[in-house]
């Protein structure tokens, strides 16, 4: 096990990461209010060395510690580090490929921490993300010309977010909510970008996180407990359980609150036939 290639971009701690379904590109979330779109080829593919954006770390694999001796391209500059820690870092080559501002493919500015990051996987260069406590919102890109398309106002903090295989929707998931409200989980439609369906719980519950119950086509022995649908989404609560919500069962609608505080907003581009299509996936 070895390191083969950093990105330092964010300021801040990241707190948001998320592939395409190609696996083409990436995007990392970051607490200084940024989102990065990367390439994967040109991260971790066959290096460029002489890239402005990117270095050598040339590396000594010591146990219980790491030796990094950091060298910049096109510099006869060197400075050394030393690092604790419980493994030492290796690469198959040697070196480990470091890189620096300037790799981004696009950088989206927000007004808090972009936790939630989700690529549309019916829509090529569609991706959602979500702002924190000083953002509130659901925004979407396009990947390639870095337009943004549509902002939705949720008024909570949006801490994940999950597309329908099946439906042209999403669901998100929200923390603290200004002005406050009960909801913590909604779902909108794409592209009109209005309110399908959300959610109330009790309480100040706060959902802090959710992810996609498997299909059932990766789901392989026995005791299966949920055939045939994507609808189901597992949501981690501040009352310290699992919450299971089904959003869009088979044959029929899940049984939510269809008004609420939630609002919509009109998509402001149409790029590369994002708008294009109904409702239901086939």
């Amino acid at each position: 096990m070895y390191l083969v290639a950093k990105v330092s971009l964010h300021s801040h701690q990241v707190c948001g990461l998320a592939w395409s379904p190609d696996g083409q590109v990436f995007a990392s979330g970051g607490n200084d209010n940024l989102c990065f779109l990367l390439n994967t080829e040109e991260i971790i593919g066959e290096p460029r060395c002489a890239d402005s954006d990117m270095r050598w770390e040339a590396t000594t694999d010591k146990r219980g510690y790491e030796a990094t001796r950091h060298t910049t391209a096109g510099s006869g500059t060197s400075n050394s580090k030393l690092e604790t820690g419980s493994r030492a870092a290796q690469s198959g080559s040697g070196r480990i490929c470091h890189h620096g501002p300037g790799c981004e493919a696009q950088a989206w500015v927000h007004r808090a921490a972009v936790k939630a990051i989700a690529f549309c996987p019916w829509r090529e260069g569609l991706v959602a993300t979500g702002g924190g406590s000083n953002d509130k919102c659901i925004h979407f890109f396009h990947t390639s010309s870095g337009s943004a398309l549509a902002t939705i106002a949720v008024a909570a903090q949006v801490t994940s977010l999950i597309w329908s295989r099946t439906r042209r929707e999403i669901a998100a998931t929200f923390g603290y909510a200004q002005p406050e409200h009960c909801y913590r989980v909604a779902v909108f439609s794409w592209p009109e970008c209005s309110q399908v369906a959300a959610i109330p719980w009790a309480g100040d519950l706060r959902a802090l996180y959710a992810i996609p119950y498997p299909r059932e086509d990766g789901a392989k022995g026995k005791g299966k407990i949920h055939r045939g649908s994507d609808g189901c989404i597992v949501v981690a609560s501040s009352d310290k359980t699992v919450k299971f919500h089904e959003l869009w069962p088979i044959g029929g609608g899940a049984t939510m609150n269809k008004s609420g505080l939630l609002g919509g907003s009109d998509i402001l581009d149409d790029l590369d036939g994002i708008m294009k299509d109904g409702d239901v996936i086939r």
